[in-house]
């Protein structure tokens, strides 16, 4: 799998806390903002592997 670049225009004061939270965990803003998107994928993904798991095995 390749990589792409992508661009955002956003909002001074949420650069500023997205620099903040970065920070605190000595991470670069792209790598926390990656790592945010990577994590809420994964999320996801448990979710709906639950559910399914689920209405596999009759769970009400």
């Amino acid at each position: 799998m390749g990589t792409s670049v992508l661009s955002l225009r956003i909002d001074g004061e949420l650069l500023d806390r997205l620099r903040d939270h970065a920070a605190k965990r000595g991470m670069s803003v792209q790598d926390y903002v990656v790592g945010t998107l990577v994590r809420d994928d994964f999320d996801e993904r448990f979710q709906t592997a639950v559910e399914e798991t689920e209405r596999f095995y009759g769970v009400p």
